[in-house]
């Protein structure tokens, strides 16, 4: 059965304030429910021992304590990565996931939609189709759920990334809202260059992103050089190619003063190719291409200025298991692709997706939709 309760979460405080009034309460109590609901490691209402009773039993009684609601949580055989199977309040499903670092950063993996519209060919998220957008308190609890983990093991969610289900900016009210949560000191308080938003490659949205000013990090999902190969891979790309995408991502150095990401799954024999990274080295190098540009260059990459080269980094990522039946390129000709990318003065890194044997890797989070209709 749908619960009619709204979650705290997607609680506005001035909504809170107004709440607490109608029941005589002080509108100081908004700003301190949200940040034990943020900070705490309790796990209802009850454990809000500071409030009243009465307080925690109207609370309770209105909202509630958590917008999801964990099934299940697996773990890698490497201990380095967890998984966790979350209930929507209308019975849908999502997964989130922890990735540890030794000690030095806990990064968790949030979706923002159930499903996903953009059917990309290697994603499992894409089978799904779009189930629903998620609610800000939905993106928020995520975060949560891992957080009240830590916590009680002295640590805390010290990296976001919106790299998880949904396409980001396809649900981009609530995604904002809730990144505008995480990074409010008086909540959870993570550093908002520590936030890293994606995207397939939304042209409007992306200018809007710029437009709000928060200084985030943006990952375009670029996955190849030119039209033909992403139209191949990427549906969207037929509203918004390559080209859109890359003077977008320009734009959004410019507005923002930060860096994007460039990220490109390696699919073997179709993007893969030492041409392939020539064209998209000399793609990023227009970018960067300014009055000083030489001048920047020179420097190092450190003083490249707003729209040289340093802006822009290409994370190349091998193809997990997952639909399309797409393989892995040789380590070598993967190897190769990022040099030749080096070769041109851009910054790229090939990067191992970790949780591949819990399916929690790059373009690996799906859930039967068919289960979680009926459950």
């Amino acid at each position: 059965m749908k619960e009619s309760r709204p979650a705290i979460t997607d609680v506005s405080e001035n909504a809170l304030v107004v709440w607490l009034r109608e029941r005589g309460e002080p509108a100081y109590r908004a700003k301190q429910i949200r940040r034990q609901v943020a900070r705490g490691t309790a796990d209802d209402w009850s454990g809000l021992t500071d409030l009243p009773a009465a307080l925690r039993a109207a609370l309770a009684q209105s909202f509630r304590w958590s917008a999801v609601e964990p099934v299940r949580e697996i773990e890698s055989a490497d201990g380095e990565t967890r998984k966790v199977l979350l209930r929507l309040h209308d019975g849908h499903h999502i997964e989130s996931v922890l990735m540890p670092h030794h000690g030095a950063r806990n990064s968790v993996c949030f979706s923002t939609q159930a499903g996903c519209p953009m059917a990309c060919a290697f994603c499992a998220t894409g089978e799904m189709g779009l189930v629903r957008n998620l609610t800000t308190g939905e993106i928020v609890d995520q975060i949560r759920h891992w957080q009240r983990e830590l916590i009680a093991k002295g640590e805390r969610v010290s990296h976001v990334v919106a790299m998880g289900m949904g396409e980001p900016l396809a649900n981009l009210d609530a995604t904002v809202t809730a990144v505008k949560m995480l990074i409010d000191p008086e909540l959870f308080g993570i550093s908002p260059r520590r936030v890293t938003i994606s995207t397939v490659g939304l042209v409007p949205q992306m200018d809007e992103l710029a437009a709000l000013d928060l200084p985030m990090n943006l990952a375009v999902s670029l996955h190849a050089p030119n039209d033909r190969i992403r139209f191949s891979i990427v549906p969207s790309n037929k509203r918004w190619g390559v080209d859109e995408i890359l003077a977008a991502s320009k734009r959004y150095v410019e507005k923002t003063n930060r860096r994007v990401t460039f990220e490109y799954v390696l699919l073997s024999g179709v993007n893969d190719a030492e041409r392939d990274a020539i064209e998209l080295a000399t793609r990023i190098t227009k970018l960067g291409r300014t009055s000083d540009y030489q001048k920047a260059r020179d420097s190092g990459p450190s003083s490249t200025g707003r729209a040289g080269l340093g802006s822009y980094h290409v994370n190349l990522i091998p193809v997990n298991p997952g639909p399309g039946g797409f393989a892995r390129p040789p380590v070598e000709r993967m190897e190769r692709f990022a040099e030749v990318l080096q070769e041109h003065g851009i910054a790229a890194t090939l990067r191992i997706s970790k949780g591949q044997d819990i399916a929690a890797g790059c373009g690996q989070l799906k859930v039967a939709e068919g289960r979680a209709r009926a459950s």
